[in-house]
């Protein structure tokens, strides 16, 4: 003999994808109330974010050389003088 169930176990998995896909449906629901519907946060929103951020971020590493080389030449135009002066022996 044989016992068959005729309805499937519901296990921990099931329940806790079940709390989590209401959460993000009560999540997404609460966001569109709050924001609004033309300020919501989407895929291409967040790429456009990361591309501003890297181009100010680029910016700021291009300006941080511009300084550097700027620092570098001042101080060998600075050292050259020195070198002239000191007599050689």
């Amino acid at each position: 003999m044989s016992i068959v169930e005729s309805n499937p176990s519901i296990g921990l998995t099931t329940i806790s994808r079940t709390v989590a896909s209401l959460a993000v449906g009560v999540v997404h629901t609460l966001e569109r109330a709050v924001v609004g519907e033309g300020r919501m946060r989407t895929a291409r929103g967040n790429a456009w974010e990361a591309v501003c951020a890297d181009r100010a971020r680029a910016d700021r590493r291009a300006e941080l050389d511009r300084l550097v080389a700027e620092l570098t030449a001042a101080r060998a135009a600075s050292a050259r003088p020195q070198r002239e002066r000191q007599p050689v022996g």
